[in-house]
């Protein structure tokens, strides 16, 4: 796959040009950054946490359309009410419309716009569609989307398809429909869909103006949904207003949640939306250029979008066993969506620094579905299990919460859910082989079997410490004993983390350049190779050290990583269209390589952290819509970038501490609870002064190359004196 990466950031560190943000932080995002390429952003509106995301969709299938909508198109084919941001699997875009005028019966209802007509900003998304001959604006709140459209030409009427969404085939989406016109102003659905998830999914759409006529439009045959025609009798210069609101619960949850918005007044809900944006997004002030400040603030907006809401505003919502029930989190919220696979690595340490009130709700929501399912979740959207990816971080993020002493969820309840889902077997993990073996063989786990084994080390590693905290020294030391369970793949001959049979034999032959992916191939990894999981050892970077015989022998073999090539012609060898963003065979399109340049640092070699970071920094992001490598991921590669400009990053996310880097930004300014500030200099930084000469916090010389948890927390000053070698 061929990606085009944004020109690399100029470090043009220059007085005039160094402008700090004040008021507004929402203007510095540019919600097209991702929409291109690989990232699968999308540019429609989402309050923080919000339940609906209304946007275009420019495509329905594959890859290429995992929210739906990619930049680089010029025919809209639908507004859909919900979508994913970031993710490798396409799903949601439910009860979609467009605009139409003229006759209502038509071959095609898509249609074609101009880049220079399409606008899109915090809180609010334009677009002049040409053939439809409409002016469409949409903005939302947490709960119900609401659009404004202006019909060109007379005739003005709405297309509803409702088969169509985010699927891999279109004519399976669709399970059951029963969709109605409640009166003349509403339309009621109830669907079950399957894409990624499969759920159901109910919604009402409300309209300003009466429905004059309904049309009911031929279908496929294997379409199981309605396509309707919605005739106003709309003239040349008028406006429709819309409302939609969607349930897991029943369309009578959907009309409550409707409800939710008594007005329609568009240009208000765009404010305030746009003003919860900004409240969350001035918690970073920055000194930085003009580019750096587009692609930090879109990162920062990018990293909670998700995890989203899907209770109905009475408190209840339909789990993973389909049956409905009641929140247990005093807000009345569920929060699903969570990408756990790649978000507990970044973006949930963000969150514990930003928005910490909101990991507690996450974690109540975590054992909701451990109420419904018997176990966390692994990779839940929409609160079904999807099974996608493996190991245990819904573990991570509620032992972390424990850790650091969060409250606002019960700590027995939670020890106890991580405890069961660590040792009761699911489609993932058969913990039974694990404990036999101290390793998932490869003749018995026909997939994934080197990477499940690491991921769920991590797991377990995150279980002992928050028994610990908790006075279980039974329970913490058998889960410790657990973590360390990598050791037992890892090769002295080739230096490789590789797959091993029940008998103890490597598996042969080995390439280490030979890419897994369970879904396509098979492999023992996951969507990668021995290159990058041979380092995934987040929690005991000094174990994986003395695997490789000392720090000098850890840093020459990242060297390797990073100088790697497969000489192997195309054609030759698997591919996947996860990996991305390669500098050698560093993936940083994909989650499992992101903390591996701070290994570096962690073996005594900080310059070579530096070194990695710019270029990461420079090449691999950029302010244009294919400004991200690879999947956003609910937001992680978003947050590596915010983690890492700042100038640390959580190598392990639950050791409360953060390995210090180097800054890419000349001045960062963190808002904490209680009016505390925690601000981060980089003296002297410029393209040349990109290494670190030496580091203090709050005046004096920072000592062990990381900064804990607390430091942060309780505010203060980080300062790095940069030099040019």
């Amino acid at each position: 796959m061929k990606l085009k990466f944004a020109v690399g950031i100029v470090f043009a560190f220059f007085a005039a040009s160094i402008v700090r943000v004040f008021g507004d932080a929402a203007e510095n995002v540019d919600v097209f950054i991702g929409t291109a390429g690989t990232g699968h952003t999308y540019p429609g509106v989402v309050a923080p946490f919000g339940m609906v995301q209304p946007g275009p969709e420019t495509g329905y299938s594959g890859w290429r359309y995992c929210s739906g909508y990619n930049y680089d198109d010029s025919r809209i084919l639908s507004f859909g009410q919900t979508h994913l941001s970031g993710t490798g699997c396409p799903d949601s875009g439910d009860a979609a419309f467009i605009p139409f005028t003229g006759e209502p019966v038509k071959d095609d209802y898509s249609s074609s716009f101009k880049k220079a007509n399409e606008k899109a900003e915090v809180g609010k998304y334009s677009v002049v569609l040409d053939d439809a001959k409409a002016v469409v604006e949409l903005t939302a709140d947490e709960t119900v989307a609401l659009y404004r459209i202006k019909y060109l030409a007379d005739g003005g009427g709405l297309f509803f398809d409702f088969q169509t969404g985010m699927v891999g085939n279109l004519a399976a989406r669709v399970i059951e429909s029963d969709i109605r016109l409640a009166d003349e102003y509403t339309v009621v659905g109830t669907q079950r869909v399957r894409s990624f998830t499969q759920r159901d999914i109910s919604f009402a759409v409300k309209f300003d103006k009466p429905v004059k006529q309904l049309i009911e439009i031929s279908r496929p045959a294997a379409h199981k949904a309605p396509r309707w025609s919605l005739c106003f009798g709309l003239k040349k210069g008028e406006t429709l207003k819309v409302k939609a609101a969607v349930s897991t619960v029943s369309g009578e949850g959907a009309l409550k949640n409707l409800a939710s918005l008594p007005h329609w007044d568009f240009d208000a809900v765009a404010s305030q939306t746009r003003a919860k944006w900004d409240a969350l997004l001035s918690k970073i002030s920055i000194d930085a250029p003009e580019k750096q400040r587009k692609i930090f603030y879109t990162a920062l907006y990018h990293s909670f979008i998700s995890p989203n809401n899907i209770a109905d505003v009475d408190g209840r919502y339909r789990g993973t066993d389909g049956k409905v029930a009641a929140v247990s989190d005093p807000s009345g919220k569920y929060y699903t969506n969570l990408s756990l696979w790649d978000t507990y690595r970044a973006v949930i340490p963000l969150t514990s620094i930003l928005a910490p009130e909101m990991l507690p709700r996450f974690a109540n929501s975590m054992l909701d579905h451990f109420d419904a399912a018997g176990v966390l979740p692994t990779n839940a959207y929409w609160g079904k299990e999807t099974w996608c990816m493996i190991g245990n971080y819904a573990i991570s993020v509620i032992a972390g919460c424990m850790q650091r002493g969060q409250r606002g969820f019960d700590y027995n309840r939670a020890l106890e859910a991580m405890r069961v889902s660590s040792e009761k077997n699911h489609p993932k993990s058969d913990f039974s082989v694990l404990e036999k073996y101290g390793y998932y063989p490869f003749d018995i786990v026909k997939t994934e079997s080197v990477s499940k084994t690491l991921e769920n080390c991590y797991g377990d590693y995150c279980l002992s410490k928050a028994a610990e905290s908790m006075g279980d020294k039974a329970l913490s030391a058998k889960f410790a004993r657990r973590a360390g369970f990598y050791k037992n793949l890892f090769d002295t001959k080739t230096k490789f983390m590789r797959g091993k049979d029940s008998s103890g034999k490597w598996r042969e032959p080995f390439n280490p350049f030979e890419y897994s992916h369970a879904e396509s191939f098979g492999g023992d990894y996951t969507e990668g190779n021995a290159w990058q999981y041979t380092f995934h050892v987040q929690h005991d970077v000094r174990g994986l050290i003395g695997l490789f015989g000392g720090a000098d022998n850890l840093v020459r073999a990242v060297d390797a990583m990073f100088a790697a090539r497969d000489t192997r012609a195309e054609g030759e060898y698997n591919k996947s269209a996860d990996i991305s963003g390669l500098i050698g065979q560093y993936v940083h399109g994909n989650e499992p390589s992101h903390h591996i340049p701070y290994l570096y640092a962690l073996a005594g070699r900080p310059d070579k952290t530096a070194e990695t970071v710019r270029k990461i920094c420079s090449e691999l992001y950029g302010a244009s819509p294919d400004g991200l490598c690879g999947n956003d991921d609910c937001g992680q590669m978003s947050a590596w970038y915010l983690f890492s400009a700042m100038g640390f990053y959580p190598v392990n996310p639950n050791g409360l501490e953060y390995v210090v880097g180097a800054p890419q930004i000349g001045r960062a300014e963190i808002s904490l609870p209680g009016g505390k500030k925690f601000t981060v200099v980089a003296h002297g930084l410029s393209e040349e002064n990109k290494y670190v000469s030496a580091v203090s916090l709050n005046g004096k010389p920072l000592k062990g190359g990381v900064i804990s948890h607390a430091d942060i927390l309780a505010g203060g000053k980080l300062e790095f004196f940069m030099a040019p070698k």
